[in-house]
């Protein structure tokens, strides 16, 4: 059972989550035993993070890319046990104080002691990050790698040559530094090697029995062999058999069937046997047929079996059988020796002394003895890492208080971005793009994917940054910036997708009215397209029809007089129809007036604001549900968090992700604007500017002048209702309707002329 804690838990609330305050290596140590549920991640990338990657290698122990709740409890545990104070850890500190190691990082601290050896350091109480990484090449440098692995250059000089030797006979090993050298089982296999090639080589005069000839002798009988073990087999089949010696040779419609054909004599010819078969098992060399290998056995019967069998007339199969087993055996002693990695060196091997072997293998052990010290030096660097990072890295994966503090940067932030006039302090890793988008549009954030390149237009990647505050409606794809990274470098920023959703509770409430407006627009752009299209179509009609009239005039007798026919086309059709579309639209505007001269002002703005009542409070209260929900939680997921919480996006948290920052302080501002007396000092033609400043507000006079006139009646009741006017002007304004007079009847039609 787990002792009890010497302090409790402490937790706080960060825009709604409750997350445990670690504030301390100590209160982290505590807290690994909580339930996973009350942790903010159970799981996160190793992409994405900005920390020292050696640190994450460690912390990722099986490799996978992706670092878990397991791996986080385990490398707290392993720093508590080496850590006797955590006051290194406290500080997120790089130099670790050897007193401040346990018993159980003794190893540690002689691997500490070591490098400060080697480096010569003079302060010889802690050790840092930068000496413990400083010691490795000096390390390698020096020949000290514990790997067993010995470069020549490192060896006794006296053995040097004959471990370069050794080391080019075997396949290459390597040591930690990247050095080819020779380890015990090298030299293992060059003791083994070595006996069993001399050996071999005490043999090779029992089975060269035709001296210095032996293996050219050997290689020409492997030559023939096929032939000749072909030849004795029919041999011995004729023997058995008489009457097969027929079957050996080519039947006569065969011969005649490729009389003219080279190609198929030559095949025919090769099916034949070297020479006749003799039963008693006797090739006769003058027998021999002159086929394909004719001058192949010719020259093997005169630089091979006259000389080894001692007789050039004949070779019997019982000679033929002993030249291929002695031949057999040379090529098989041949092979051995060429199989052997040593034998490059057969001249030297049997003066190589036992005693400068083992000065070689001393070495090695040497080497190899350094192997727990040395591998000391990397859980040296591991534990400086843990000591570093480890509390850092804990409170973005247990706890996420930075990503709530305007003065720090969590570990997936990746930089800041200047866009639109507005800073989004907020952007995390989004590659490949596509997965992370589809996750994003089922939130209720405004979301911007934002290529990021260097500005000497090396490899980018892409991030995601949540617009928080502000509008959303001008940033659209495309839309440039800069973005500036953790490290403070700049980089050029393009935003390549928007997931759009309101970003205040005004745009949400006013987003129907800029669809509507959208959707009109795009109308009366479709119309007016048509329009453009059916009027440029009736002008070629009217051209077409203009030339084929003239073209009959001028080539036929002038038609007789008759009545004129209805015009449904040309110039005249279309004179008509705008005549008709005239009509429609006054009548329309006509129906609009009467329309808006019945209400009065207060009805105008009552239907006004009634309308956008409508409109607004729907939009506005689904806008406001949308803005509660939103949260950060699917930003992280989609870049491979696990997260038990939602990051909600509070009011506060809004602010800071997203800013428009203020003029600096002490600033004012200068309301004179430079370029109106600059264009006034310009050599312009005032009386034609002046003349068309006149033309404006002519039209604008005449236009604020007709809907007053149309809007007269609501506007002085409502002054007269008030008591603005006199009974008078308002008598005079607002005279008594007459009543209408009734029309006199119509005279009758004079009568029609004779």
């Amino acid at each position: 059972m787990r002792a009890l804690m010497p302090t409790p838990l402490v937790y706080r609330r960060y825009g709604g989550s409750l997350q445990v305050d670690l504030s301390s290596f100590e209160a982290l140590v505590e807290a690994i035993h909580i339930p996973e549920t009350q942790w903010m991640a159970t799981a996160c990338p190793v992409d994405g993070l900005q920390c020292d990657p050696r640190f994450l290698s460690f912390m990722d122990a099986d490799k996978n890319g992706r670092i878990r709740v397991a791996e986080v409890r385990d490398a707290v545990k392993h720093t508590a046990k080496l850590l006797q104070s955590r006051k290194g850890a406290d500080a997120r500190s790089e130099v670790l104080e050897l007193d401040a190691l346990s018993p159980e990082g003794a190893k540690l601290k002689a691997a500490a002691l070591r490098i400060l050896g080697v480096l010569k350091a003079t302060d010889t109480a802690r050790i840092s990050l930068e000496q413990v990484r400083a010691s490795d090449p000096v390390l390698r440098t020096a020949g000290i790698n514990g790997d067993g692995i010995v470069a020549p250059e490192f060896l006794p000089e006296k053995v040097r040559g004959l471990a370069s030797r050794i080391i080019a006979a075997f396949p290459e090993v390597k040591n930690r530094a990247g050095q080819a050298g020779i380890d015990s089982a090298t030299l293992q296999r060059f003791r083994d090697a070595r006996t069993a090639l001399l050996a071999h080589t005490g043999q090779k005069a029992a089975v060269f029995v035709w001296g210095e000839q032996s293996l050219a002798r050997a290689q020409r009988i492997r030559e023939v062999k096929p032939l000749l073990d072909a030849y004795f087999l029919q041999c011995r089949l004729v023997a058995a058999q008489p009457e097969a010696a027929s079957s050996l040779k080519l039947a006569a419609g065969r011969v005649e069937g490729v009389l003219g054909d080279t190609a198929a004599l030559e095949k025919a010819a090769t099916s034949l046997p070297i020479a006749p078969a003799d039963p008693a098992g006797v090739l006769t060399w003058s027998k021999l047929y002159r086929g394909p290998a004719f001058e192949t056995l010719e020259a093997f019967r005169k630089d091979v079996a006259a000389p080894v069998a001692g007789d050039a007339e004949k070779l019997t199969d019982a000679a033929w059988r002993d030249l291929s087993a002695k031949a057999d055996a040379v090529l098989a002693w041949q092979a051995t020796f060429d199989a052997s990695p040593v034998k490059g060196m057969l001249d030297e091997l049997p003066s190589v002394a036992d005693a400068d072997l083992e000065a070689i293998e001393a070495a090695s052990k040497a080497d190899l003895a350094l192997k727990e010290e040395l591998d000391a030096v990397t859980e040296l660097e591991r534990l400086i890492l843990y000591q570093r990072w480890l509390l850092t890295f804990a409170n973005n994966f247990v706890s996420m208080p930075d990503l709530y503090h305007a003065q720090k940067r969590a570990l997936f932030e990746r930089g800041t971005l200047i866009l639109g006039g507005r800073k989004y302090t907020l952007a995390v890793l989004a590659q490949p793009r596509a997965p992370h988008a589809a996750l994003t549009s089922q939130g209720t954030t405004c979301i911007l994917y934002v290529n990021v390149t260097p500005k000497d237009g090396g490899p980018g990647y892409e991030v995601a940054v949540p617009v928080t505050r502000g509008r959303s409606a001008n940033l659209e794809v495309g839309k440039r910036g800069i973005f500036h990274d953790v490290d403070g470098k700049e980089f050029d920023a393009t935003v390549t997708q928007v997931i759009r959703q309101p970003v205040s509770l005004w745009e949400a409430m006013t987003m129907p009215f800029q669809r509507i407006g959208a959707f009109i627009s795009s109308k009366v752009e479709s119309f007016a397209t048509a329009g453009d299209k059916v009027f440029e179509s009736k002008l070629e009609q009217s051209y077409v029809q203009t030339t084929a009239l003239a073209t009959t005039a001028t080539t036929a007798p002038p038609p007789a007089p008759a009545a004129a026919p209805a015009q449904t086309g040309g110039a005249a059709g279309i004179v008509a129809a705008g005549g008709i579309a005239f009509a429609a639209v006054g009548s329309a505007l006509a129906f609009i007036v009467g329309q808006v001269k019945s209400l009065t002002l207060v009805d105008v703005i009552s239907a006004a604001i009634s309308i956008a009542a409508i409109v607004m409070l729907p939009a506005g209260l689904f806008g406001w549900l949308k803005l509660r929900k939103r949260n950060l939680a699917l930003l992280l997921e989609g870049s491979g968090w696990a997260l038990n919480d939602r990051l909600k996006l509070t009011s506060e948290l809004a602010s800071l992700v997203t800013r428009k920052p203020g003029l600096p302080k002490g600033a004012r501002v200068d309301s004179t604007d430079p370029l109106r007396s600059t264009v006034q000092g310009l050599d312009t033609d005032e009386e034609e500017e002046r003349t068309s400043l006149g033309k404006k507000l002519l039209v604008a006079l005449v236009i604020a002048l007709a809907v007053l006139w149309q809007v007269r009646v609501p506007i002085v009741r409502y002054a007269c209702g008030h008591g603005w006017l006199g009974a008078e002007s308002c008598s005079a304004l607002l005279p008594s309707e007459a009543p209408a007079a009734t029309p006199a009847p119509a005279s009758p039609p004079p009568p029609a002329a004779p």
